[in-house]
């Protein structure tokens, strides 16, 4: 006869208490509590963003842009436009043309227009600093929604057509600005080489505005880092310190938008950079101009025409005007061709444009962006120009 054992085996509650004593963190829910939990999450991802607009205050004056320091701040720029429901509007959308890369906000050719309109209408400024046909279209696509039966001008500027490299055409990897707004999967940019998972993640983030509304918490408020990154930031000195290190994020989420600086060292008449091209004028330019049948900055404008369109929107093009006088007598003349092919587009799709005069060369910073008096200018005599003023008196 065997021997039985004298130590009798655990029994299976034993066993379980012994196991929630090896694993002391572990944390079980029931099934209607993780649906609780799933709820809850949901609830803050979708109404969260909506009611942070509530507390952080935004009222933008006539003449707003968005500042140069978040640029990158789609869903602010979303915000902008949202809060934009006057009958009276006229969006300008456009890159720094538009925005006035040397100029203050009250200075640019959209503010020059309010001038004229004496509140007639109220020119909206809808252009962001560094962008370019397939960044814009990205912009309008995803973060441009209401966007839809009104008044738009839409800025065309030829600079993205002007070498291989601007159009983001050529093969060599590029850093360019605003890489999240160009197509990552539609369309194939031979400049942009970014890895499956950033594709994705980017993709995602148009489609979910709480990632768009996180984005903006980090700029605004932490410099454009993650909480965590945030608080490992130095001061930027040797040696250095860490001002955020024993501070909590949140503490410095007061509700107060970055806001563009009284004096900007880089904008406006007092501004060092807010000069002439050239003093001479005397063009030595030679740009290796993308015939538009191969233009990726092009395509996305043409696309980007049909968009605002299909949306029920009276659009109408301001081509230009680009610095003629910085380019030689034959790339001048090469200019001249592919501007002449863009009208002819224009005409041929029955989309209404005016096509300003060249400035005078010292109303010129560079290229392609003009400085004050050549904003001032430029409205005036859009103004008086019978095409847009027929365009104007058409409602919406």
């Amino acid at each position: 006869m065997k021997q039985e054992n004298s130590k009798q085996m655990p029994s299976q509650s034993d066993a379980g208490r012994r196991l929630q004593k090896a694993q002391p963190h572990a944390f079980l829910l029931s099934v209607p509590q993780w649906i609780g939990v799933l709820a809850v999450f949901l609830a803050l991802v979708l109404f969260l963003p909506s009611a942070w607009k509530t507390w952080e205050f935004f009222d933008p004056e006539l003449n707003y842009r968005v500042p140069y320091e978040t640029s990158q701040d789609y869903w602010q720029y979303e915000r902008h436009l949202k809060q934009r429901t006057q009958e009276n509007d006229i969006f300008f959308v456009g890159d720094s043309v538009v925005w006035g890369e040397y100029v203050t906000a009250d200075a640019t050719w959209s503010a020059f227009l309010n001038e004229q309109a004496s509140e007639e209408y109220q020119f909206v400024n809808l252009a962001l600093n560094g962008l370019y046909p397939l960044a814009l279209e990205g912009l309008v696509r995803h973060y441009g929604s209401d966007l839809r039966q009104g008044k738009v001008m839409l800025h065309c500027n030829l600079l993205w057509m002007s070498s291989p490299s601007a159009d983001l055409s050529q093969s060599k990897e590029q850093v360019f600005n605003h890489p999240t707004l160009v197509p990552q999967f539609r369309v194939s940019v031979p400049s942009y080489r970014a890895t499956l998972d950033t594709r994705l993640g980017r993709a995602i983030g148009h489609q979910w505005s709480f990632l768009a509304w996180v984005r903006h918490l980090q700029i605004q408020y932490w410099k454009q880092k993650d909480p965590y990154a945030w608080t490992l930031a130095d001061n930027g000195k040797y040696p250095p310190a860490y001002p955020n290190s024993y501070a909590l994020p949140w503490s410095v989420v007061d509700g107060r938008l970055i806001s563009e600086p009284d004096m900007d060292p880089d904008r406006g008449m007092q501004s060092t950079r807010h000069k002439p091209w050239s003093d001479e004028g005397v063009g030595t330019q030679r740009f290796d101009w993308v015939p538009l049948d191969d233009s990726l900055q092009w395509q996305a404008f043409q696309r980007l025409c049909q968009l605002l369109q299909d949306r029920g929107n009276d659009l109408i093009v301001v081509l230009g005007p680009f610095n003629r006088h910085i380019m030689t007598a034959d790339n001048r003349a090469k200019f001249v061709g592919i501007e002449d092919k863009v009208k002819q587009w224009f005409e041929s799709a029955s989309l209404p444009y005016v096509a300003p005069t060249v400035l005078d060369s010292l109303l010129y910073g560079d290229a392609s962006h003009p400085l004050t008096q050549g904003y001032r200018q430029l409205a005036e005599s859009l103004w008086d120009d019978l095409d847009f003023k027929e365009w104007l008196a058409v409602p919406k």
